[in-house]
């Protein structure tokens, strides 16, 4: 069993993002850290190019029990599969601990085993409050105020009682340890598997968190996100009117996710570091001319 490993989940939609992923793995793996890539059955032979050292192919069937087929909380079934999937991983006997990453994602600079553990055998916990994002209009209105009635859920169910919300939206550290005392100690004495548990909330790394944080399975060495992540087009006009580039960005994070709603092309993972590209790019054609007559008039006065 390997000490760290990390986990893409993908299908065939994204192949050319999980193409893109591994391509930048292999090029900044600087500790030949494994990486296990899970994917439908039907999927194999597209998949199957992407193995190189260090790579390797797993199926979906490989975790048919644990899977749904109906959808839940109006998502589609494969959405929820491949949250599953990152709670059941550790079952395999893999790897102890797994960086889970997404299609999506691009590593930025060399990475290696100190990146995601604190010692040879407690990773780092990726926790945060997001209040960032919380004081953001559109996020708070679109998604926050859901997202947070189902993480006060979990924290009930858990028996966590604590004010914070610290959990993270992606990218974490997830240990074997954990996932077998959230099993053992939470899951089991109920009768549930691991769908039960998203048919309660649908975010399968707060159930990780939170009941991190309730268990103290592992030591908790808390870790700001490892991963940047590009919520919405106005945080990436915000990067592109501070002319922040990609090795920017390197000083502070792993790697890099640009929602793929949004994207400009699915084979880049690049953005505006141009200011006047960035509000072309992100801003609507209107508000750039009403704010080009508001600044001839300032101008005037």
């Amino acid at each position: 069993m390997h000490s760290l490993g990390i986990l893409l989940k993908s299908y065939a939609k994204d192949f050319n993002y999980a193409e893109r992923m591994v391509e930048s793995f292999h090029r900044f793996n600087k500790d030949d850290l494994p990486l296990f890539i899970v994917v439908p059955d039907e999927d194999r032979d597209l998949f199957s190019p992407l193995v190189q050292r260090n790579t390797e192919i797993l199926l979906e069937s490989a975790f048919a029990g644990h899977l749904v087929h109906e959808p839940m909380w109006d998502l589609r079934p494969g959405y929820i599969n491949q949250e599953i999937i990152k709670l059941a991983f550790w079952e395999q006997g893999l790897t102890e601990n797994y960086f889970c990453a997404d299609s999506e994602l691009v590593f930025i600079r060399d990475f290696g085993f100190d990146d995601f553990m604190f010692d040879a055998t407690t990773p780092y916990t990726v926790l945060v409050e997001d209040n960032d994002l919380k004081v953001e209009p559109r996020y708070y209105r679109d998604h926050w105020q859901g997202r947070e009635q189902h993480l006060r859920n979990i924290q009930e169910l858990v028996g966590l009682h604590d004010r914070r919300l610290l959990t993270c939206h992606g990218h974490p550290v997830m240990s074997a340890t954990v996932l077998n005392a959230l099993k053992q100690d939470f899951m089991s004495p109920r009768g549930w598997d691991y769908r039960d548990l998203l048919a309660k909330a649908p975010y399968e790394f707060s159930w990780y968190n939170f009941w991190l944080q309730k268990s103290r399975a592992i030591a908790i060495e808390q870790h700001e996100p490892l991963v940047k992540t590009i919520h919405h087009e106005g945080q990436l006009l915000e990067l592109g009117l501070q002319g922040i580039e990609l090795e920017d960005l390197a000083r502070g994070y792993v790697g890099l996710v640009i929602n793929s709603n949004f994207q400009m092309h699915r084979s880049q993972g690049t953005f505006a570091t141009d200011p006047a590209d960035a509000l072309a790019r992100h801003v609507h054609w209107r508000t750039l001319t009403a704010a080009l007559l508001r600044k001839i008039r300032l101008n005037r006065s």
